[in-house]
This record gives C-alpha cells, sequence and structure tokens, in this order.
C-alpha cells in the first residue's frame, strides 16, 4: 500500500459497530464508551461534544489506534483499527490535547521530519513545510524554537503536523482548549478553511459550545459514553423551541397567560409568580399572536423576551444538567481515559 492510498470504498470513511472500551479502576469497571455506533461520511466536520470525561477522547484514541477497543470494531478510511492499525495511521492526520512539536525545535524542522517519517523526499518535505507554514500563518515563526511560540501559534503548528501527509482524515482532540479567544476563533477560522478549500473530513472533540455550534456540520453528543444526540446543530436546537419569557403587571394576569399559552402546540409552559415562561417551537413566529390574544383576554404583556435554543439548552434537556457546569467537573475515568 503506497503512501496516502486508502482502500477504495463508497461507504463512510468511518464506521463503527457497538464500539467499546472499558478501563478498570480500583477493581472498578468504569465504562469509558459504551456501544458506539457511528457512520461518518467522506468531507464531512462532524464534531463530538460533551462534558470531560464524556468518552470523546477515548472515542478518538481507538478510532486513531492508540487505544485498543475491549470489543466491537471500527473501520477507518477502511482498514480496521485492530489488525490494519499502520493503513489506518497512513490515511489519517491526528492532533492530540498536548503539543506535539519538540520545544526545543523550529517550527520548519518539525514539519520536514514529520514528512521524511511519511516518506516524502528531502526536497518534498521543505516544500511541504513551506505550503503549511504558509497556510496556518506561521511564515515569520517557522525559525524560532517552538518554547517561543504563542499558544495559539503553537496549537496552528501541531494542526500543520497532523496535515504534513495530506491525510482525507483528520483527527483534531480538543483543539482550542487553553487558547484565549481570539487564538480560539482564530484556529477555528484554519480548520474551516482546511475542510472547505480542501475537502478534507474533520472530526474534533470539543466541550466549547459555540465551537460545536460555529463550525461543525453534524454534532455528535456524548455523555457517559454514549451517543444521546447527533444531528445538525441547527436541527438539535429546532427540536427544543425557543424560549419565551413573558412579564405581567400582577399574578392573575401571569395565570390568564399561561392559561392562554398552553394550548400552543407542543408549548412547556413555567408559571412563576408575574411571569412565565413558554418553551415552543417557532416561538419568534407565535409571539406576535399571543401577545394580541392576551391583551383581548385582559392580560397585557409588560416584558417580552424571546431567546432561541443553545447547544446547552440541548444538553439540559436531554441531562437534566448544564453542559457548561459539566464540563467543569472531573472526570471519574483514569488519567486521559475519557476526556
Amino acid at each position: 500500500m503506497t503512501q496516502n492510498q486508502t482502500r477504495p470504498s463508497g461507504g463512510p470513511v468511518i464506521r463503527t459497530r457497538a464500539l467499546t472500551r472499558h478501563f478498570t479502576r480500583h477493581k472498578r469497571t468504569v465504562e469509558a464508551v459504551r456501544a458506539l455506533d457511528l457512520e461518518v461520511g467522506a468531507g464531512e466536520l462532524v464534531a463530538f461534544l460533551g462534558p470531560n470525561g464524556a468518552g470523546k477522547s477515548t472515542t478518538l484514541r481507538m478510532l486513531t489506534t492508540l487505544l485498543p477497543p475491549t470489543s466491537g470494531s471500527a473501520e477507518v478510511a477502511g482498514f480496521d483499527v485492530v489488525t490494519q492499525r499502520r493503513d489506518v495511521r497512513r490515511s489519517i492526520g491526528y492532533v492530540g490535547q498536548g503539543n506535539a512539536a519538540a520545544h526545543a525545535q523550529r517550527g520548519r524542522d518539525e514539519l520536514v521530519c514529520q514528512g521524511r517519517a511519511f516518506g516524502l523526499s528531502r526536497a518534498r518535505a521543505r516544500e511541504r513545510a513551506s505550503e503549511l507554514l504558509h497556510d496556518f500563518d506561521l511564515t515569520e515563526q517557522a525559525d524560532r524554537p517552538v518554547s517561543t511560540l504563542s499558544g495559539g501559534q503553537r496549537r496552528r503548528l501541531d494542526v500543520a503536523i497532523g496535515l504534513v501527509h495530506a491525510p482525507p482524515l483528520m483527527f483534531l482532540d480538543e483543539p482550542s482548549t487553553g487558547l484565549d479567544p481570539q487564538n480560539r476563533v482564530n484556529l477555528q477560522e484554519q480548520v474551516l478553511r482546511l475542510h472547505r478549500e480542501h475537502g478534507t473530513t474533520v472530526v474534533l472533540t470539543t466541550h466549547y459550545l459555540e465551537e460545536a455550534d460555529s463550525i461543525a456540520d453534524r454534532v455528535i453528543v456524548i455523555d457517559h459514553g454514549s451517543v444521546i444526540a447527533d444531528d445538525t446543530a441547527a436541527r438539535l436546537k429546532a427540536g427544543l423551541g425557543d424560549l419565551v419569557s413573558l412579564g405581567f403587571d400582577s399574578p392573575d394576569a401571569a395565570a390568564t397567560a399561561a392559561d392562554r399559552a398552553a394550548r400552543l402546540p407542543g408549548a412547556d409552559v413555567t408559571l412563576r409568580d408575574s411571569e412565565v415562561q413558554v418553551r415552543v417551537a417557532h416561538g419568534r413566529a407565535l409571539v406576535p399572536g399571543l401577545v394580541v390574544d392576551l391583551a383581548g383576554s385582559g392580560a397585557p404583556v409588560t416584558r417580552l423576551e424571546v431567546v432561541g435554543p443553545t447547544l446547552d439548552d440541548v444538553f439540559l434537556d436531554l441531562t437534566g444538567r448544564s453542559l457548561r457546569d459539566a464540563a467543569g467537573e472531573p472526570t471519574s475515568a483514569p488519567e486521559g481515559a475519557a476526556a
């Protein structure tokens, strides 16, 4: 099998069946990933979203052959992750949570060495290094020691290292963790450009809601080692509906409003003193008619707010807790097992 050659296939680039990984800690079995069934098509940009300890990184480590499954199966780029590890590794790029480049090494040298490791000639490795340094806005920093680069520059270098052999499939494990907001946005733009301009299939893990929402074609929500939702961010949020908050000048008016709002199809109504909250699909479009109806019923609205659903609302609806809070929880799995 020649470099970058993948097995011809009209099927998905990633396919798992009942993929499972258990760890034993203090004589207790921890289920990091539970019977994962997954298919990812060529050219998709997929985000695994979930709190720390959900099983996101464990899943990526199995798909990239760094961790053997306890049971189940997985094929990546047409190759089995257990029996054809070398072929899988030649077909993918992988950027882990740690920095890939040695601190004392220069960025350009790291890229050239990586290219040589994948079989590129010295001339082609240098050419490829220059291409990537340009693509990731690192040309001016190319000959500086890695230790002198900023966090954002080092993370972009990590991604560049994973792309030296021009893989058709790229895995990114928490690529934005530890970056300030500006560098996080910069890196996200680089990932989007990689996906759009080169057609690279990208699979990343994240616990940043905004990251999954803004760049992913498809969001796979993972909690306690299981997939609990899998769709586009827009459809996941649309299924939950808008949150309409209504204020009134008395509890009686609010009670009348709650009764009227409950007649809306699929509405979830909460009454608190002089305020009513309504979670309902297409709430923004329904609000004008609702306000007119309430005014005619003797319950004029004194305060109105409509907020579209977020992926955190989706996670809260699915699990009963906020992803923003859950993302800060310590993992119950062994170090590095299910982050």
